[in-house]
This record gives C-alpha cells, sequence and structure tokens, in this order.
C-alpha cells in the first residue's frame, strides 16, 4: 500500500488517544467521538483509494459481484466463486456504481459507513458510565480502521447488524419482549446476509431474550432475510431457476485455504495452501471447542459469552484472513478484560505488517515474507486465551482498567 507510513501513524496516534482515554478517564461527547471516527476513516479511505496496491479479493471478487448486479446477474456465478455470499451487499454496490461512484471509492464506501454506525452502537451495548469511553476508544481501533478502510471486506455490515440485534434484544427485557425479540431476528438476519460467520453470534442474541416464546420468535425471525434474498435472486439478480442449486451450493462450499494464521501456519511453514484434511481437522476442533466454551459461559453475560466464543475461534481455527480478527473487536471493547489492549493493540500489529508492510514488496518478496508473517501469529494465541473473560463466566460485573485493576462497571451486566 502507499502512504503506509503516514497510514501507520494515523493507526498508531489513535492507540494512544484510546489508552490516554482509558488513563485518563475521557468520556468525549458523541459529536467529538463520531468527528474523530468520521475524520480518521475517511483520510485511510482517501489514502487507500490512491494507492496503486489494492486488495486482491477487493478488485477480483467484490468488484465482479457489483458488476453483475448491475448487469442483472448472478454475482455468485458471475465472480466466480470469488463472491459467496447471498447478494444482499452487492446488490448495494450495484446501486453505489449504477451512481458512476468509482469503484475503488464505492467499494470501500458500504464498510466505512457501517463501521462508522458501529462507533455509537458499540457506546449502546456498553452501556453504564463508560459508555461514551467505549464508543471512542471504538472509534480508534486500528484494526477496525483497517479492514474498513483500506481492505474493504464487509466484516463491519456484519458487526453493524449484529451488535444492533444484541441491543435490541436486551431491550426485551424490559419492553415488549415479542416485538424486540423480532426486530432483533430480523437484524441478525441481515448480518447473515453479508456474510455467513455471524451465525456465531445468534446464541448470544437469543440468551438476551427473557423467555422461550421470544427465543423462538427472534429465532425464526433471523431466517426472514437471509431466504427473502435468496428467493428473490431471479428478480433482482437475473439468476434462473436451473441455477439456484448451483449458488447454493458456491454459498455453501468454503476452500480449504490453510497456512495464513496460527496452528496451520506452522504445521505447512506459513504456505498459504489448500489441505482439505487440516480444514476438516480445524473444523471439527472448532466444533468442540465452542461447544465447551459454550457450556462454560453459559451462565456469563450474552455479550462474555459471544466474546469468549469469537476469541476461542480465532484459536482454534485452520484459516483465517485478517478482517476475522475484527469479529471479536465491538464486544472486546464494549466489556474489555485484564488482556483486552494487549490482544487489541497485539493483532491489529500482525494485522496493519500484512496490509502495509507486504504489500511494498513483489510477489517473490511477498511469499518470502508472508511465511515468517504467517508463523507469527501464533504468538499471539496465548494472549487470545488469556483476554477471553474468565473471571465472568458467571455474570460478574467486574470489568478490568487497561492497567489491570479490577473494578466494577456500571450497568454492564444489562
Amino acid at each position: 500500500m502507499d502512504n503506509a507510513i503516514l497510514t501507520g501513524c494515523v493507526l498508531v496516534s489513535g492507540v494512544v488517544l484510546a489508552i490516554v482515554a482509558q488513563w485518563k478517564g475521557w468520556r468525549p461527547s458523541p459529536a467529538v467521538t463520531l468527528a474523530v471516527g468520521v475524520g480518521v476513516r475517511v483520510l485511510i479511505m482517501i489514502l487507500a483509494v490512491k494507492s496503486v496496491w489494492q486488495p486482491v479479493d477487493f478488485m477480483k471478487s467484490f468488484q465482479p459481484a457489483g458488476q453483475a448486479i448491475l448487469a442483472h446477474r448472478d454475482p455468485v456465478l458471475e465472480s466466480d466463486g470469488g463472491w459467496h455470499f447471498l447478494p444482499t451487499i452487492p446488490y448495494v454496490y450495484g446501486l453505489l456504481l449504477w451512481m458512476h461512484i468509482p469503484w475503488e471509492v464505492a467499494g470501500r464506501l458500504v464498510t466505512v459507513v457501517a463501521d462508522i454506525i458501529l462507533i455509537p452502537l458499540v457506546g449502546r451495548l456498553a452501556g453504564g458510565k463508560d459508555a461514551r469511553l467505549r464508543a471512542f476508544q471504538y472509534a480508534c481501533n486500528p484494526l477496525a480502521i483497517l479492514v474498513a478502510a483500506v481492505h474493504g471486506q464487509v466484516e463491519p455490515v456484519s458487526l453493524m447488524f449484529g451488535v444492533a440485534a444484541f441491543i435490541v434484544a436486551r431491550n426485551a427485557r424490559t419492553s415488549r419482549p415479542v416485538r424486540n425479540a423480532i426486530v432483533a431476528g430480523l437484524l441478525m438476519g441481515l448480518a447473515l446476509c453479508a456474510k455467513s460467520w455471524p451465525i456465531w453470534l445468534v446464541p448470544g442474541m437469543l440468551l438476551f431474550l427473557p423467555d422461550l416464546r421470544s427465543r423462538i420468535y427472534a429465532f425464526f425471525a433471523t431466517g426472514v432475510a437471509p431466504i427473502f434474498f435468496l428467493v428473490t435472486l431471479p428478480i433482482g439478480a437475473g439468476t434462473s431457476l436451473a441455477q439456484l442449486p448451483k449458488v447454493i451450493q458456491t454459498i455453501g462450499d468454503v476452500r480449504p485455504i490453510i497456512g495464513e494464521w496460527g496452528w496451520t501456519a506452522l504445521v505447512v511453514g506459513g504456505d498459504w495452501t489448500l489441505n482439505a484434511d487440516l480444514a476438516r481437522y480445524g473444523q471439527w476442533a472448532i466444533y468442540g471447542t465452542l461447544l465447551v466454551v459454550g457450556f462454560l459461559w453459559r451462565r456469563a453475560d450474552p455479550v462474555d459469552l459471544t466474546t469468549a466464543l469469537l476469541l476461542a475461534f480465532m484459536v482454534v481455527t485452520p484459516r483465517l484472513g485478517a478482517q476475522y480478527l475484527m469479529w471479536f473487536m465491538p464486544f472486546l471493547v464494549a466489556r474489555p478484560t485484564r488482556f483486552a489492549w494487549p490482544v487489541i493493540i497485539g493483532t491489529s500489529t500482525w494485522a496493519a505488517v500484512g496490509y502495509l508492510y507486504l504489500t511494498q514488496f513483489n510477489d517473490v518478496r511477498w511469499w518470502n515474507l508472508h511465511s515468517p508473517w504467517a508463523m507469527s501469529s501464533a504468538v499471539l494465541l496465548p494472549l487470545l486465551i488469556a483476554a477471553m473473560p474468565w473471571g465472568r463466566r458467571h455474570g460478574s460485573s467486574t470489568l478490568a482498567t487497561s492497567e489491570g485493576v479490577p473494578r466494577t462497571a456500571v450497568g454492564a451486566s444489562a
């Protein structure tokens, strides 16, 4: 990426501001927080748009999906499997391209806007007297800025709807449980329309609801949006009925790409490759680990349960893109643990090396640097485990400050 030094300086400045805000007890007004969040994201987006280097998937997978919608063709099939999700986001891409907005701007505009909306949502998720502080810290979050403004990955869209679903579900405890349950389910369904991974957010949303009846309503409401966008493909994208089985198969297909992160990077020496056997073992490890974590945190605050699930996923997953590390960020920022900031800084630094440093080199040099970079991710695994909310498995509202001194968070267990 061009302007890597300037981009890195901006990101480091954000981290410093977030830590100082914790140390000094700053609680900036929503207007100040949004100004910081918008300003940083727009600045980094402009630098990314002007860069000669552009992310491969952003150009070769996401852009063809938007162009397919613009031409009234199926985005999954026309992108040659590069887009293997529902067509919801490509519809937005297509609209922006129809408005003659250059792709380098249009593709990132979707994710940057979503990430800006996430800023106040993280504050709402945190609740209590620290709501403004947590919103400001998320506004400065370096990984979120990289994923949204540089990579243009759609994680912020899924998280925007997923966090909103949590907030609405929590409101069901005090008023209109069925109505809030339905709205929460619809929002979670929209999160799943952007990508499939928010399935791991559903347990937390359901646990926020007060009774079995409201959980049933929310569960079935979650399926409404994905089913709608699937069955309307012939209308919205010109997909023929004969093509639907192929579209469904492609959406459900996950390529066994390993070697980018964690234990598989160590096994294959950091070689980014396809290995169905290791990917399958990793999938079994994910399911087994998340079942254990779900049992251990079954009585925890739903945000803590979700944080634990997502951090555990990162430890055992056989495949990972840097954007995956954003999954847990809103939840960990909203309810930080003792090792929250070591994880935020560590994962952001690792991702930044990939986004800002490795992209300075050609293919041969990139591959030579990729192996040690991928294997170095193993250093983060113990931190991810340590950052899980171990002391809050039974609903404790005791949070840890960045200095590691426990204190009780007002309203954190709402």
